[in-house]
Parts: C-alpha cells; structure tokens; sequence
C-alpha cells in the first residue's frame, strides 16, 4: 500500500511529520524512505540528505530550525503588509468616491488618512473657543515622534490661550512617562489630566459640536462626527469616565496600596480572575507584556502563589478585589 502523503501550508508540521523529526533526533538520522510520508521535514528544512550518503537524512537542530520558521515567517508577514499598503494606496480613491455622500453631509464624514484626520482635528480646534475633552490611549508610535508632540502642545497652547479649557483621560501608565510630565509642565491655562487602568479608544471632542473617532483598527480611517445625537452620548461616557478617574494634573493623587497590593497590581488581578493572557492584559492596560509580567510575578509573591492557576484562586479568596472597589 502506497503510504499518505500529507499536504498542508509552508511552515506546518503535521503529526506524522513531528512523529518522524523527533525520531531522527533520537535517533541521529533516519533513511530518506521513511520521510515519504513527512515532505513538510525536507521541504521546511528540518531534514538534509547527509554529505557521506544521500540516502540517509540528518535533521537540522531545533534551535536552528526555528529561528529558520520563525524569519520566514517575519518575511511573509512584512510581505502581507506592504501587499497590504498597496491595496490601501489602491482603494483610497475609490474609498472617496464610494462615500461621497457621506462626506457631503455635516452629520458625518470619513478621513481617509492620518494627516487628514490631524488637519481636521487642528482645523475643528483653531475654531474652537470653549472646550477640548479627549480620551488619549498609549500609543508608542507618537511617543517616538518628538515633531508630533511639539506639534500637540503648541496647538493645545494656542486653544487654551483663546480661554477654553482642555480635559484629557489616559491609562495610569501615562502617570510615569516622562514625555506627558513634560507635557503638562509646559502648558498653561484650565488644563486637567487624569487616569484610568482602562479607557475607550481614541475620543477628541471640540466645543460639543464635533467629535473625531477611529474608523479602523489601524486609525488609518477616521470619522468626524457632528450628530447632535452621537455627540451627547460621547460627552455623557466622557463625563462618567472622568469621574471615575484619579487626577494626574494639575495636582497628582496617587491610589492607596491596600493589604500589600498596588493599585497597578489591582487592575492586574482583576484582569487575571477573567482569564485574559499576558499579552491581553497588557495591551488592555497599555503597558509591554515584560512589565506586566513583572507586576504578575510581585501579585504572586504577596499572595504567595507558586502557580497561575494558584495565583487565581488566591485572589479571589483574598478578598482584594472586593475591598479595591470598596476603596475606589
């Protein structure tokens, strides 16, 4: 009987192709017949023919065959972006023509860029003359991006010196950057900022008139919105996020650390009860997955947890949770 051969993608291994790969290691090399059924080993180069006989296969150390994998498949996904740049630099003008009655309406109108959604925006505020409410996620890109920052304070200097007042939400993590500190001490007038663990996206409203959010996951797409209706309900979830939140400046007010759990450790537990992986809470929280990881391992140490799966029952028998939001 003429043995199955097994197709599937580049860079998979089947069963039988992990079967066979894991016995040449033991075994330090195996006859070419018997990867027959395993093409995915040679053609992936987990297996080479051996230089002494071409009939016995050698397999290719682990290390070595995934770093191979793994900066092939950096390759291709750097391949699907620019493919997918192309696409976008392809679609923009029909993007424009497809919603051509929405931009003609003053309720709604898309952005199809980031310059022309920041033009808009520094448009909407030069007119402006009572107030900026703005919910600001981390976002390293414009942290890198001192020409943008310079660019931000200056228009926001120029809005808070026709009298209006700025009101800005962030994630706690932004209490600790040294670029929003810098920020805050230049600016002068009615300026507040304050923090949440979690926030919504990105939100910027001007005078209560018009609004700008995220059209895309990529906040390559934007949409300025001047519906009455939707304007309202963004001030009514600004406004009620803003209570909730612990004030950054002008007079910073730190959260307590309760039975030997920070604040910042906290939010983390909460997050953990749920389920959510390191990389998730740490997005969620706006900081990089090795700091998460740090706060995790110090939560464990105070509960005296030895497992994840330990750490999770340990919180939610510690009562912490309860007792933070009684506190806050």
């Amino acid at each position: 009987m003429t043995p199955e051969v097994h197709h599937h993608g580049a860079e998979e291994l089947c069963d039988a192709g992990l079967e066979t790969y894991a016995r040449a290691l033991r075994e330090g090399h195996l006859p070419t017949a018997e990867a027959a059924t395993a093409p995915c080993l040679i053609d992936n180069g987990l297996l080479h023919p051996a230089i002494d006989d071409l009939d016995r296969l050698e397999p290719v150390p682990p290390t070595v065959a995934l770093q191979r994998l793994l900066r092939s498949s950096a390759d291709r996904i750097a391949d699907e972006r620019r493919r997918g740049q192309r696409m976008a630099d392809v679609f923009e003008p029909l993007i424009r023509m497809g919603t051509r009655d929405i931009e003609n309406t003053p309720a709604l109108r898309i952005l199809a860029s980031k310059e022309r959604t920041g033009q808009a925006i520094e448009e909407a505020m030069t007119e402006g003359r009572n107030e900026l409410l703005a919910i600001q996620p981390h976002d390293s890109y414009v942290t890198r991006r001192p020409d943008i920052l310079e660019g931000a304070m200056e228009r926001d200097q120029a809005f808070l010196n026709r009298g209006a007042r700025v009101r800005a939400l962030y994630q706690h993590t932004a209490r600790h950057a040294p670029y929003q500190r810098v920020r805050y001490e230049r600016l002068t007038g009615d300026v507040e900022a304050r923090t949440l663990d979690e926030i919504t996206e990105r939100l910027i409203i001007v005078d209560r008139t018009v609004a700008f959010i995220p059209a895309s996951a990529d906040r390559t797409l934007a949409l300025e919105v001047r519906h009455p209706a939707l304007i309202a309900y963004f001030v009514n979830t600004f406004d009620r996020l803003w209570r909730l939140a612990t004030p950054m400046h002008p007079q910073a007010v730190e959260k307590p650390t309760l039975n030997g759990i920070t604040p910042r450790q906290h939010a983390i537990a909460a997050l953990l009860i749920e389920g959510h992986t390191d990389n998730v809470i740490a997005e969620r929280l706006g900081m990089n997955v090795r700091t998460a990881r740090v706060h995790i391992a110090k939560l464990a140490a105070t509960l005296g947890s030895e497992s994840r799966a330990q750490l999770g029952y340990l919180i939610a028998e510690s009562g912490i949770l309860k007792t933070g939001d009684t506190a806050r």
